[in-house]
């Protein structure tokens, strides 16, 4: 079960939960038979990670192997129904907490605005410096241009030198290591599911109260997909209802190659978690928080996969609610 991590005055409150970890065999299994519901073309197999530091990952990192968590931070209440310009983390104090210093972090959150000067999306993808390894920021962040009203994607890096992010992240960390990953296929999407939500729907079906964590990436290597960006302001006027949330985001269809940075639950033991989330990217141009393919007959995914050992659920929110989550 969770223990509570005692931190210094300031720091923020840090749970400690394990997870059930199936093998990456039975997870094939379980994996191949739930998509096969929602897609035409399923292939689960367990196969060596291939290197990720190759297109169209380009990730600081080989593998997402070793020591394998889940970090959820903040959440949804911080953002809505109004802004908490107080909540501001660092992912080099994240990685501290979650015990893996060195860490590579990649997943979905909202941008830092306390650097930025604005809220955007962000993407994640974080080599954390240690004694055998120099800090790599590959992440990405997208906003709204003001030109035109088209999604603007930048990387991190090459206007940033800081490993901040703000109000909410669902982070999935590793040692960045290869080794064997789970590798999913599909094609000609049937069913009503998006891809993330059709496999944490499957292992919340099969292990029921032992909940299961899972990141990585996956490629939307055909097709199109439905996305959205954050305003650049957040709103003065209070966001209390899905409908009127979406009324805020501006929507978007992405074309692919879509890289995507997944992570998710397939059941909340307790800590107000964020089920599912994804934030994508591109080297085209285009990036944003993912819904769904908007291409069924013609999409095709390919990802890789591991179960997480440990979430670590940072800064809680104490008033909670349920919208803004899809």
């Amino acid at each position: 079960m969770g223990i509570v991590l005692h931190l210094k005055k300031k720091e923020m409150a840090c749970v400690e939960y394990s997870f059930h970890v199936p093998s990456l065999e039975e997870l094939v299994v379980v994996l191949q038979k739930g998509l096969k519901g929602n897609f035409a073309d399923v292939q689960v197999s367990v196969v060596d990670c291939p290197d990720l530091t190759k297109e169209p990952f380009t990730f600081p990192v080989k593998g997402i192997c070793g020591k394998t968590r889940i970090a959820e931070v903040g959440g949804v209440p911080y953002l809505l129904p109004l802004v908490n310009k107080e909540k501001v983390y660092d992912l080099n104090k994240i990685a501290k907490e979650i015990k893996l210093p060195g860490a590579f972090i990649l997943g979905a959150g909202a941008g830092p605005f306390q650097t930025l000067g604005f809220n955007a999306e962000f993407m994640p993808v974080i080599q954390i410096g240690s004694e055998h390894k120099p800090a790599m920021n590959g992440s990405y962040f997208a906003r709204i241009n003001p030109a035109d009203g088209g999604c603007l994607l930048e990387k991190y890096s090459e206007k940033y030198h800081d490993f901040g992010c703000a109000l909410l992240a669902n982070l999935f960390a590793s040692e960045g290591q290869p080794g064997k990953v789970i590798e999913v296929k599909a094609k000609r999407r049937t069913g009503k599911l998006n891809f993330v939500t059709c496999m944490r729907q499957t292992l919340e079906k099969h292990y029921g109260d032992k909940p299961v964590g899972m990141g990585g990436t996956f490629v939307i290597e055909k097709g199109k997909a439905k996305t959205h960006i954050m305003p650049a302001e957040f709103s003065s006027c209070p966001l209390n209802s899905d409908e009127e949330v979406n009324k805020w985001l501006h929507f978007y269809e992405m074309r692919a190659p879509l890289v995507c940075l997944p992570v998710f639950v397939s059941k909340d033991p307790g800590f107000d978690l964020r089920l599912e989330h994804t934030h994508c990217f591109s080297h085209h141009g285009e990036g944003g928080h993912y819904h769904q393919d908007t291409t069924p007959d013609t999409v095709e995914y390919l990802g890789y996969f591991l179960p997480a050992e440990f979430l670590y659920r940072f800064d809680q929110p104490k008033e909670t609610h349920l919208f803004g989550r899809d």
